[in-house]
């Protein structure tokens, strides 16, 4: 295995390794049956990866289509009926 794959069995046996790892060379990944199963990343990549940038209202005002005069049709049609 490359130094950043390990088996379900290295990882549990070595389990702070892999922290220590994670934390330090990068994403870790621990494979089961020779598929990669999950990775294991540090605490400070997870909230890199998972922060939001902005909120909706901003994403909308940021869009290259703001002012573009883009005329959306929507349908009419009722909802339909549904048997309960």
């Amino acid at each position: 295995m490359s130094e950043d794959t390990w088996t379900v069995a290295e990882a549990k046996a070595k389990f702070s390794e892999v922290i220590d790892m994670a934390q330090n060379a990068g994403p870790q990944t621990i494979t089961r049956n020779g598929h990669s199963a999950v990775v294991v990343v540090s605490a400070l990549e997870w909230e890199r990866k998972t922060k939001r940038n902005g909120n909706l209202a901003e994403f909308f005002a940021a869009s290259p289509l703001r002012g573009s005069k883009l005329n959306v049709v929507r349908a009419k049609d009722t909802p339909r009926k549904v048997d309960l």
